[in-house]
């Protein structure tokens, strides 16, 4: 599995500790220094099942200059959402766990812990 990771994160801290503590292998992508390209986002939404708009920080300082919050949701728009947030990697969700069964989740909840712990094969 691997973590996208911010380490001054509470929540990627949990996901850690959950992690760590149910003996689950995983890896840690520091992704504000090391950033998804357009394709690797591309991806991990399509693994997600989600849009680019259901994983973005609006409330970070970045998204708000942009004035993210009012722009459109929809396929047209899905593009430009993603080109900021490959620009600006602080306005992606955090953690999200790539499960090696292929899977995607966003790693805020207990139980989306719990659901990654369950489908890893250890």
């Amino acid at each position: 599995m691997e973590i996208w990771d911010n380490p001054a994160c509470s929540k990627c801290a949990t996901a850690r500790d959950t992690l760590a503590e149910a003996r689950v292998p995983y890896r840690l992508r520091a992704y504000l220094t090391e950033p998804p390209s357009v394709e690797e986002l591309t991806e991990v939404l399509r693994r997600l099942g989600a849009r680019p708009w259901d994983v973005c920080r609006t409330g970070e300082p970045a998204a708000v200059t942009f004035g993210m919050a009012d722009w459109p949701r929809d396929d047209e728009s899905e593009p430009r959402w993603v080109a900021a947030m490959v620009a600006h990697p602080e306005l992606i969700q955090r953690p999200i766990l790539l499960l090696d069964d292929g899977g995607a989740l966003v790693g805020r909840t207990p139980q989306a812990l719990d659901e990654a712990v369950r489908r890893t094969d250890r």
